[in-house]
């Protein structure tokens, strides 16, 4: 997981000023394991920084997507890109009911980064891994809902 002060030193070198807002989106960011989206960042952090724009939001997250530091991770069948500031090798799993994103640590994405790596020559810089499916909270609420 990246740290705050990587995500604005990684801000602060692609030429970025230090806004306090943006400073806010890193420690969000960085703090959190939730896998936000852009609104989601947005409605968190507008009551304590009035003047944070979404383009703000967006802006900063498509920097620091560009630079490495954060994986836009798609939707989670809800039709909005989540964000996610950790960019070790782990899938994500995305509940299509409930759209919570969480990670699942696993020593075989690893290998498989190495097995890439030395296979194809490349210089990997870095891996997603996002499956779909319904939570265990979803099924049973859906199992529930069918028996009632």
């Amino acid at each position: 997981m990246a740290t705050t002060e990587e995500l604005i030193s990684a801000l602060q070198s692609a030429g970025y000023r230090l806004t306090p807002q943006r400073r806010a989106i890193c420690r969000l960011l960085a703090g959190t394991d939730t896998h936000p989206t852009a609104q989601e960042i947005y409605e968190q952090l507008k009551p304590d920084y009035p003047s944070l724009s979404l383009a703000t939001v967006y802006n900063t997250l498509e920097t620091l997507v560009n630079l490495g530091m954060v994986y836009a991770l798609g939707s989670a069948g809800d039709g909005r890109v989540h964000y996610d500031a950790d960019t070790q090798p782990h899938v994500n799993l995305a509940c299509v009911s409930c759209h919570r994103v969480v990670d699942l640590p696993s020593e075989h994405i690893s290998a498989l980064e190495r097995e890439v790596s030395s296979s194809s020559g490349y210089r990997l810089l870095g891996a997603r891994v996002l499956y779909y499916g319904l939570c265990p909270q979803c099924q049973s609420s859906t199992r529930l809902g069918r028996d009632a």
